[in-house]
C-alpha cells in the first residue's frame, strides 16, 4: 500500500483544494478565503476611515464600584442607610446579597474637574488633572453579573468557552505593524489572572497566529522564548531551518494553515530574543519618566505594565490588554472593603493611568491610540453586608456601570448616558457589551457586522450573531 494513501483519506476538502495549486476548485477556494490560502494573517480590508490604529485596554479584574469613582449619586448618599426600594432586589438575580439590603452612599468625597466639570472621587488625584481627555460611558449595561461570564462576554461575546478574543478579532482585521513582536500582547498584575483566565485573550477558531502572547514586567518578558544552555543563536538557526524544512513539507502535502502558523511563530520567537528584552527593559527609561508612572524597573506592578504598555504600542504592537485584578469590592473583610482595600486599589493605577494618557499625548500618538478603561460590570448601590459583615462593600450588578475611554477618535471632556439618582438603572443612552465590541472596532476602522470567520457552518462575529449592536457614533470626535 502507498504510505500517503492513510494521510490522502484524512485530508479535507479545503486541505486538497489548498495543496492544489491549479484549477477552478482551488481558485474558487482562493476567492473564498484570500490570502489565507497562502499566508497564515487573513486580514479584510478596513471599511470605514480609522481614527484609531492601536488599542490599550485596561481591565480593572473584578469590577470597581462606579457610584465610588466616577458617577457621583448625591441622592444615594442622602438616603445611606436606609432600605432599598423592593424592586432593586424583589424577583432579581443577585450574587450575594439576601433579605431587604440598605442603601450605601459612597464613604469618599467628590469633587468637580476640569472644564468638563467632570465629578471624581478623592481616590484618584492624578487623573482627575487629566479628565478633559477622557470620554466617560455612565450608561454600560450587560446581562452578565459573575466574574468569568462577563469577562469572556466582554472580550469574546460571548460567555462560554471558545470564542475568538476581542484582540485577536482586531489583529485579524488589521493585521501587524511589526515584525518583531506580537501584534497582540497581554500583562497581569494584582497577583492572579483575572477570572476568565487566558481565554480572554485566546484566538478561539482564528488562526493561532492572532493569539495574544502573555509578557511579564518581571524576569524573562517571555517564558520559554530564550535558548536552553549549551544552545547558541547560530546553533538556533540552524535547528529553526531544519524544522521549518519539516513544516514546510507537511504545509505543501496537507496544506492544513496552521502549519504555516506554526513556521511564522518560531521565526517570531526567533527574532523577539533580540526584541523582546529590549522593549520590555524600562531602565531605559528617564527618571522623570519612571517618577510620572510611579514605575521601578524590576518590579512587577501596574505601573510598570502601563509604561511597558506605552512602549510596546510605540513600536507597533497593535492591541496591549492590561489586566489588573483585585476590585471585587464586596465588604467580607478588610481586604475587599471600602474602606481599605478599594483605596489601595485606586493608589495603585491612579499615577499610572494619568502618566499614560500625558506620554502618550506628549508623543503626538493619543490622537490614534484608544484607551480603554472599565471592569466587566457595575456594583450595586446597596450595601452586600454579607452573614452580616460591618466592612463597606458592594454586591455585582450588570444593570449600569461606567467605564472610559480616551484618544483614538473618541471625544475629549464628553458624559455619555446617564443613570437615576440611585444608580441602580440606565436612564440614557444604553450601552450594551455588544455596541461596545462594535464602537470600538469602527474606531479602528473595521466594520463589526462584516468582519467574520467560518467555523461550524456561520460566519463568526465578535459582536454575535444578531445585527442588534450598535455603534455609538455620539461618542466620536
Amino acid at each position: 500500500m502507498n504510505p500517503k494513501f492513510p494521510f490522502a483519506l484524512a485530508q479535507t476538502r479545503r486541505q486538497f483544494l489548498q495543496k492544489c495549486q491549479l484549477g477552478l476548485g482551488a481558485l474558487a477556494l482562493r476567492g473564498l478565503m484570500g490570502d489565507q490560502a497562502t499566508q497564515t494573517e487573513a486580514a479584510p480590508v478596513p471599511k470605514f476611515a480609522p481614527k484609531a490604529k492601536r488599542v490599550i485596554y485596561l481591565h480593572m479584574a473584578g469590577s470597581p464600584p462606579q457610584q465610588d469613582l466616577f458617577d457621583y449619586k448625591p441622592r444615594l448618599n442622602e438616603l445611606n442607610g436606609e432600605l432599598c426600594p423592593k424592586e432593586f432586589f424583589e424577583n432579581k438575580r443577585l450574587a450575594f446579597i439576601k433579605g431587604h439590603p440598605t442603601l450605601l452612599g459612597s464613604p469618599h468625597e467628590f469633587q468637580q474637574h476640569g472644564q468638563s466639570g467632570a465629578w471624581v472621587s478623592e481616590l484618584m488625584p492624578n487623573f482627575a488633572e487629566v479628565v478633559d481627555e477622557v470620554a466617560f460611558v455612565h450608561s454600560m449595561s450587560t446581562d452578565q453579573f459573575n466574574h468569568a461570564p462577563a469577562q469572556l462576554y466582554l472580550y469574546t461575546g460571548s460567555p462560554r468557552f471558545g470564542n475568538a478574543s476581542m484582540g485577536s478579532w482586531i489583529t485579524y482585521g488589521l493585521g501587524s505593524e511589526t515584525s518583531d513582536l506580537p501584534s497582540f500582547v497581554v500583562m497581569v498584575s494584582g497577583g492572579t489572572d483575572p477570572s476568565g483566565g487566558k481565554s480572554l485573550w485566546g484566538n478561539g477558531f482564528l488562526p493561532s497566529v492572532h493569539q495574544g502572547v502573555q509578557c511579564r514586567s518581571v524576569g524573562d518578558p517571555i517564558l520559554f522564548m530564550n535558548n536552553p544552555d549549551g544552545m547558541t543563536r547560530e546553533t538556533r538557526r540552524r535547528s529553526l531551518d531544519a524544522l521549518n524544512r519539516l513544516n514546510q513539507l507537511e504545509a505543501q502535502s496537507y496544506g492544513d494553515p496552521e502549519t504555516l502558523t506554526r513556521i511564522s511563530q518560531y521565526e517570531l520567537a526567533y527574532r523577539m530574543q533580540i526584541t523582546a528584552p529590549e522593549v520590555m527593559d524600562i531602565s531605559h527609561e528617564s527618571q522623570s519618566t519612571l517618577e510620572m508612572y510611579g514605575a521601578q524597573p524590576g518590579q512587577g506592578s501596574f505601573a510598570n505594565n502601563c509604561l511597558l504598555a506605552r512602549r510596546l504600542v510605540e513600536q507597533g504592537v497593535r492591541y496591549v490588554q492590561l489586566f489588573d485584578w483585585g476590585w471585587d469590592i464586596h465588604g467580607t473583610g478588610s481586604y475587599d472593603d471600602l474602606m481599605t482595600q478599594f483605596p489601595k486599589k485606586c493608589k495603585d493605577v491612579d499615577r499610572p493611568i494619568a502618566a499614560l494618557i500625558r506620554d502618550l499625548k506628549q508623543r503626538g500618538m493619543l490622537e490614534d491610540t484608544l484607551i480603554v478603561w472599565g471592569g466587566e460590570f457595575g456594583r450595586t448601590p446597596m450595601n452586600e453586608a454579607r452573614n452580616g459583615s460591618k466592612f463597606l462593600g458592594r454586591d455585582h450588578h450588570g444593570g449600569c456601570f461606567t467605564i472610559w475611554m480616551a484618544g483614538g477618535g473618541v471625544k475629549p471632556g464628553l458624559h455619555y448616558g446617564s443613570t437615576d439618582e440611585l444608580g441602580y438603572s440606565v436612564v440614557e443612552n444604553q450601552v450594551r457589551v455588544p455596541d461596545l465590541q462594535a464602537t470600538i472596532l469602527t474606531l479602528l476602522g473595521l466594520d463589526p457586522y462584516q468582519l467574520s470567520y467560518p467555523y461550524l457552518g456561520l460566519d463568526q462575529r465578535l459582536i454575535g450573531p444578531t445585527n442588534e449592536a450598535k455603534v455609538h457614533h455620539g461618542l466620536f470626535a
